[in-house]
């Protein structure tokens, strides 16, 4: 799953076991995990104990819920919709599985403990050399963080980048009364200062799948991401579940060199262009590139014959989406985002940037396919992405699934039909076992937001080219998070803050008009709301008229990222039942980098600081690196080739 030498793993393993403190086994190291997850057995106690049925492919995570002593494991091959029940038929308590309200009741388990490091490194995941990449250590994808439904997590970020501060957000995670853990420098915390470390810790009411990644400018195009697993039930049945799949576009520079080149050399006039498409950190660069100075290869699968297996999709991208499918197989959809649905079958799945799906794959009962092997395909949406290399449907082959030993290349064709128009899957189709009812008396809105291009704003010496949402693009300060200044008034903000100040009752259900440009040559932006599910009530590629739209109130679909259609619009609504200050913006790194975002404040009266000192130390290791550190020296240290050390939006 990562792009490493086995014998440097090897080395990397041992390395880990005998410099790192002994932990409880449920208190996870990533570095350990890899020489210890093997080891752990599921001893016999009077509580819940067992091995998730969604656990990683090389077993041995375990589950544990010490406290529900009167409960059962209730997971089985023909019922994944359980996951915890009462030992007793006839007990009042309820049962945890795919019915549960998961915002008022979940499961309590225990606290997973994870150290990640960050680190420049030279990497070959196309098996071209990608020498300023950023990475959780030394691997891309970063170490898979695992947790089971109603755990607390809390994950140490140690940072060894010498030029750049960071921050982790963990995507999709609600972070319910807990805005200081999101995880967005300049927003909810000042950037962690080069040799320095922070621990976020947050509680996990959803379940699903997701990816954690920096929010710290364009850091995480280079390779700062990773998996993000909370095991629990799931609305179809199936036997096993194969490892998270990240997909993602890739270039061989630094997307800062990218960004410098495109918005500063050439102002903004030209879009970067990626190279390559990875499954897991693993593809081939495409033919032009240049000579593989290093064997390169795609992600395999294992299938056997007649069995159901989970697969966790999840679209990493700096700027592509992506239609995945998997040559003569369906796939049912069984997840969109955190939120289970009522599946429905499909030959091919459209995940934009962000978004991510589980889908059930039925491997053939009969392998028909000449070396009894498929080829998965990641085909770039049309309008949503830019790459040197044309790829298409016949081309865009990123992996293959094996039913033998055999190594030769797949013979199959591509799925027909396969539209790759650049949309959201059917919106009748995302349909929630979970419903929610929006009120259609909904009076507030939070603001009607258009989004477009905005030239040569500039917030430094150049010319840049800018995305605004709203009325400006966004620019931060790093060194000043909103989060400790929840107490100006809106005035006090200044305009590339980009802050929505308004207040609304608690539990108050508030709407969010977002218009798309009609001039853009991106086909859709994908938009991401922190701290919420959304409930999406109109999706369309027609400009925004509410007399003539219908306008979904009962259960419609729900999710974290949704799809802006250019010349579209999204109507979304969330309940004001979130205290904090949370980022809304385009998930386009090129875009966000631009400004395209903005910052709501939510009752922010009432946010439930856990250790606001900590943020408070956090930005002043910050300050003390950024005026005093050496390496910042102009003409001597080395990040003296950073002119100006803030060249975009901060996010």
């Amino acid at each position: 799953m990562v792009v490493l030498e086995n014998c440097w793993a090897t080395f990397l393993a041992i390395l880990n076991f005998v410099t790192f403190n002994s932990i409880n086994q449920l208190d996870h190291d990533v570095s350990q995990q890899t020489p210890l997850i093997a080891e752990l057995a599921v001893p016999k106690k009077d509580y819940p104990i067992f091995n998730p049925p969604n656990g990683p492919e090389n077993g041995g995570f375990v589950c544990s819920y010490p406290t529900l002593t009167d409960y059962e494991f209730c997971s089985q091959t023909n019922d994944r919709s359980c996951w915890l029940k009462p030992k007793n038929p006839r007990s009042l308590k309820p049962t945890f599985g795919i019915h549960s309200d998961y915002e008022n009741i979940w499961p309590t388990g225990v606290t997973r403990k994870y150290t990640i490091e960050v680190h420049n490194a030279t990497l070959f995941p196309d098996g071209y050399p990608s020498g300023k990449t950023k990475v959780f250590p030394l691997s891309y994808p970063g170490p898979w963080i695992e947790a089971c439904w109603g755990d607390d997590i809390e994950v140490t970020v140690i940072n060894h980048l010498p030029c750049n501060g960071t921050s982790i957000h963990w995507h999709g995670i609600r972070m319910w009364n807990n805005n200081e853990n999101d995880g967005v420098n300049a927003v909810t915390q000042c950037p962690i200062a080069p040799g320095q470390s922070s621990t976020y810790k947050f509680h996990t009411r959803q379940y699903g799948t997701s990816w954690y990644h920096s929010h710290y400018s364009l850091q995480y195009a280079d390779g700062m991401a990773g998996p993000l697993t909370i095991h629990g039930p799931t609305s179809a049945n199936y036997d096993t579940a194969i490892d998270p799949i990240l997909m993602t576009d890739w270039n061989q520079r630094s997307a800062f060199e990218d960004w410098g080149y495109t918005q500063i050399v050439k102002n903004g006039t030209v879009r970067p262009k990626m190279t390559s498409i990875l499954l897991n950190g693993h593809g081939i660069a495409p033919p032009g590139t240049c000579a593989n100075p290093r064997p390169a290869s795609l992600h395999n699968i294992s299938f056997q014959k007649g069995k159901k297996y989970l697969l966790r999709l999840i679209n990493t991208s700096v700027d592509a989406a992506f239609v995945f499918s998997i040559d003569g197989h369906n796939l049912t959809v069984v997840e969109s985002d955190f939120v289970p649905i009522h599946n429905y079958t499909t030959n091919s799945v459209l995940i934009g940037i962000g978004q991510r799906y589980h889908v059930i794959v039925e491997a053939k009962p009969i392998v028909v396919a000449k070396g009894d092997n498929y080829w998965i395909r990641t085909v770039p949406a049309r309008g949503c992405g830019s790459f040197n290399f044309p790829y298409t449907r016949d081309n865009a082959t990123t992996g293959i699934v094996r039913y033998t030993q055999s190594t030769a290349n797949p013979q199959s064709v591509a799925n027909s039909p396969m539209p790759i128009d650049c949309s959201d899957e059917p919106y009748e189709k995302l349909r929630p076992i979970l419903e929610w009812h929006i009120p259609e008396d909904i009076t507030s809105y939070v603001t009607d937001v258009n989004i477009g291009p905005k030239g040569g704003e500039p917030y430094f010496p150049s010319p840049i080219n800018r995305w605004q949402m709203y009325k400006s693009p966004l620019w931060l300060n790093f060194s000043d998070p909103t989060i400790l200044n929840t107490e100006n008034s809106s005035t006090n903000f200044t305009a590339q803050l980009k802050v929505d100040t308004r207040r609304y009752a608690q539990d108050q259900w508030v709407r969010l008009v977002v218009t798309g440009p009609n001039n853009s040559t991106v086909a859709s932006h994908p938009i991401h709301l922190h701290g919420h599910d959304f409930a999406l009530l109109a999706q369309d590629n027609v400009p925004w008229n509410e007399s003539t739209k219908p306008i979904l109130h009962k259960n419609p679909p729900r999710r974290d990222v949704a799809l802006l259609p250019n010349n579209g619009y999204l109507l979304i609504a969330f309940k004001v039942d979130n205290p904090g200050v949370w980022l809304m913006h385009c998930h386009i790194a090129w875009h966000a980098s631009s400004g395209l975002a903005m910052q709501i404040m939510e009752n922010v009266d009432d946010i439930v600081y856990h250790d606001k000192n900590g943020l408070k130390e956090t930005c002043a290791q910050w300050s003390d690196w950024f005026a005093n550190s050496p390496d910042r020296k102009p003409g001597t240290g080395q990040c003296r080739q950073w002119e100006h050390f803030q060249d975009d939006s901060g996010i």
